[in-house]
Order: structure tokens, then C-alpha cells, then sequence
């Protein structure tokens, strides 16, 4: 596209788009905006990393986000920065920034964990590595939400050390058979197509055996089952494959070629779990200023220091968050700033969970029905898991260190080994 749009005139449009599609947001929940202050006892107080969500519930809420999702990708808001060959419309990521800036001034469906997996890992990676055909099959729908897609990477053995994963796909004829477990995989209940990281070969070394199917929960053999997290959700499940047959034309990318495949991937994954894709993942550091004022503690110098600190930790991450999206929005292939990005975001977590801690303090045993106190108890409970999502902090911290500071890898005794030889030496 040669002839871009005036971009004010952009957001004008999209202005009066949204106007006519969705309710304006009170002033209070604005907090997109850096200069709005959150004020105590207005809004939402839902400050939850993982929602608790019964089945009834997340479909219903799933629903909501496909049906405004279809509205996007009817206007032309859903694939801004998409290649015009494959339905986008070619654009900048300044558009991208422009339209999401806008929009979160208005209240749209919350999206959940499903939809950015499948939306902004999904349908990304299949943009990356698939066939023509494969593009036409499942971009669009998966960006207008007509079809979820969901990860099936973690297995019981293979979580940080995802090379080490066991499912096993078998070459017959043009299909291909698959049997295995994964786990902890986000939204598998509600999709429709699972991107599975296989082992089609255990006779090479383990990054070099593996390859990449999109498979259909509809397939016969494929089971899906909820697990029972601390919180009280179920946000993850796991995946039985049991000879799973499912053609040679859903193979995402070379056999063999798998590994990239899953690391391309982690990388866009990596980007959405650093908090750069959405501002409302658990609570903010204007939440807990807020909490600290009602308390009456805002004066304390202890509190009034942590508070400064998750400020300027906020807007670090922040900037380096933009930073690596604007990389991603621009084409391009996601980086080690995910892993710094995400490293970022995690810490902050952890000190919005000490710092409400300290201005709460018995007011998260029990639920006294005052506004806003007990419900950040579902913050402090589920920032331990995000420190594993996406990749834990040691997994991130050996990617900057390599990546970034030029650091000697760690020792790794299995590279040049094969696979099924290294799974004998392990259990030895």
C-alpha cells in the first residue's frame, strides 16, 4: 500500500465507529489513560490475573467478545496491520496504536485468555509458517473469531524444557497419527483447533525431531479435560491425543522444523504475557495508590517509597512493552525484548502483591464486603502463576543473557545426543 490514510482522519473514523457500536466508559475506568487517577469505590474492583469463571459463565463472556470481535473485523478494525494478500489492510502499527488507544476508552467484552491466544499466537504463527491454503483456511476466521485456536505445547515432561516433549506423530501414508498429553493448555475447552508441537523423530537430537500440526478438537480421540486451580478456576486444561489422524495438509511448516515453529510462537506469546497487549491484567500501580489513600496510609514514607518504585517500574516496563509490540505490529519477528518485557511485568506483579499486602493487611483474610479489599486477594493468589506462563523467569533470564549480554549458554549435555538416548541416560 503505497497511499496511507491520513492518520487523525483514521482516528476520527474510528472514533465514530466505536461511538455508534459501543457504551463510552465512565472517567473512572479509563486507566489507559496515564493521566486519569483512580478513584476509590468507582468502577470495577476486579483486579484478577486468572478469572474464576464457571463454564456457563466463560461461554457466555466468550460469546460476547466473538460477537464485537465480528463487528471489528467487518469495519476493517481486526487485521489493521495484516497483509492486504491474506484480508488486512496493510497498515502501519501507528494505526494499530491509534485504533487500540481508542478503544480503550469504550466498554468492549472482556476478552479472557482464549481469545488473545487465538487471535495473537494462533493465527500470527499460522501467518508466519503456513501454505497459502493454510492462511486462506484459518487467518480469517480466526481473527474474526469464527474459530478459536488454542497452544498444545506443556506436557507433564516437558514444561520449562519444552524440547523434552514425548508426543509422538507417525508418518502413514498422507496422514499423520498422533498420540500424547498436553497440559496447562489456556482456553481448550472452547476452541476449536489445537497448535500441536509433536516428535515425529526421537533417533535425532531433540530440537531437531519435532513438527508442528493444527488439529481439530473434533477429531476423533481428542479429549479435553479442566484442571482445578488454587484460586478456585479452571482457566487451564489438559489434552489427550489417542490416535489422532489428521491429514498432511494441517502440518504447520516443514517436518522437522517444529522447534522454530513453537519459538516463533513463545515469542508472540511472550509479547502478550509481558502485559503488552492489554493494561488490565491484575491490578495497576494507580489501584493500589488508590487502596493506599482509603487506607489512609498514602503519608507512611515506607508505603509512599513502594509506591514510587511501582511507578517507575510500571513505566520502564511499559516503554519497553511498546517497544517490542511496535516491533511485532510492524512485521516483525518477535525478539528477546518479549522476554525482558515479560521479566518486567512479573516483578511488578509480585511488588503490587507485597505493597497490597502492606496497605491491606488483614483486610485479605476475609471477605467483610468493603469495595475493593478482598478482591485483590485473587491478584496475590494467581501473580505466582505468571511467573510460569509463557515461560518461566529462568527460562526468560537465560534468553536475555544469551540473546542480549552475549553470555555462554548454559551447558547442555544432551544437544548433540539423540533424543531416545537421552531419555535412557536420564532414567538411568
Amino acid at each position: 500500500m503505497t497511499d496511507l490514510p491520513d492518520i487523525d482522519q483514521f482516528r476520527k473514523e474510528a472514533r465514530v465507529w466505536l461511538e455508534q457500536n459501543a457504551e463510552a466508559l465512565p472517567e473512572a475506568d479509563k486507566s489507559d489513560d496515564e493521566e486519569q487517577e483512580v478513584q476509590w469505590g468507582q468502577g470495577s474492583d476486579n483486579v484478577a490475573i486468572f478469572h474464576n469463571y464457571t463454564d456457563e459463565h466463560e461461554l457466555e463472556r466468550l460469546n460476547a467478545v466473538k460477537a464485537w470481535q465480528r463487528k471489528k473485523f467487518d469495519a476493517g478494525y481486526a487485521m489493521i496491520n495484516w497483509p492486504e494478500d491474506v484480508g488486512g489492510r496493510g497498515l502501519p502499527a501507528t494505526y494499530v496504536r491509534a485504533y487500540t488507544t481508542e478503544e480503550s476508552k469504550f466498554r468492549i467484552p472482556s476478552a479472557g485468555e482464549l481469545p488473545p491466544t487465538s487471535m495473537g499466537l494462533i493465527a500470527t504463527t499460522i501467518g508466519a509458517f503456513g501454505t497459502p491454503e493454510q492462511k486462506e483456511m484459518f487467518v480469517k476466521p480466526l481473527m474474526s473469531m469464527e474459530i478459536c485456536g488454542c497452544q498444545l505445547f506443556s506436557e507433564p515432561s516437558a514444561g520449562s524444557d519444552l524440547a523434552s516433549l514425548t508426543t509422538r506423530a507417525v508418518r502413514d501414508g498422507d496422514e499423520w497419527v498422533l498420540n500424547g498429553q498436553k497440559v496447562w493448555t489456556s482456553g481448550a475447552r472452547f476452541a476449536e483447533w489445537g497448535l500441536a508441537i509433536t516428535r515425529h523423530d526421537f533417533d535425532v537430537p531433540k530440537h531437531k525431531g519435532m513438527t508442528a500440526f493444527m488439529v481439530p478438537f473434533n477429531a476423533p480421540g481428542v479429549e479435553v479435560r479442566a484442571i482445578k486451580q488454587m484460586s478456585g478456576g479452571a482457566n487451564f486444561n489438559e489434552v489427550f491425543l489417542t490416535d489422532v489422524r489428521i491429514p498432511d495438509s494441517l502440518r504447520l511448516g516443514p517436518v522437522g522444523e517444529g522447534w522454530k515453529v513453537a519459538l516463533t510462537c513463545l515469542g508472540f506469546e511472550r509479547d502478550h504475557s509481558s502485559g503488552s497487549t492489554s493494561s488490565h491484567t491484575g491490578g495497576t500501580y494507580k489501584q493500589v495508590i488508590a487502596a493506599a489513600e482509603w487506607a489512609g496510609v498514602s503519608k507512611d514514607p515506607i508505603i509512599r517509597q513502594s509506591l514510587a518504585d511501582l511507578y517507575i517500574q510500571h513505566k520502564v516496563a511499559q516503554l519497553t512493552n511498546r517497544r517490542a509490540a511496535a516491533g511485532l505490529r510492524a512485521g516483525q519477528t518477535p525478539g528477546p525484548e518479549g522476554s525482558l518485557g515479560k521479566l518486567m511485568w512479573t516483578a511488578n506483579m509480585t511488588r503490587i502483591s507485597n505493597v497490597i499486602s502492606q496497605i491491606l493487611g488483614t483486610r485479605l483474610v476475609a471477605d467483610n464486603g468493603e469495595w475493593g479489599t478482598y478482591a485483590w486477594n485473587e491478584h496475590i493468589l494467581g501473580a505466582p502463576g505468571y511467573r510460569i506462563a509463557g515461560g518461566s523467569d529462568e527460562v526468560q533470564r537465560n534468553i536475555v543473557g544469551e540473546r542480549v549480554l552475549g553470555l555462554p549458554p548454559e551447558p547442555r549435555v544432551d544437544k548433540d545426543v539423540a533424543f531416545s538416548e537421552a531419555q535412557r541416560l536420564a532414567r538411568k
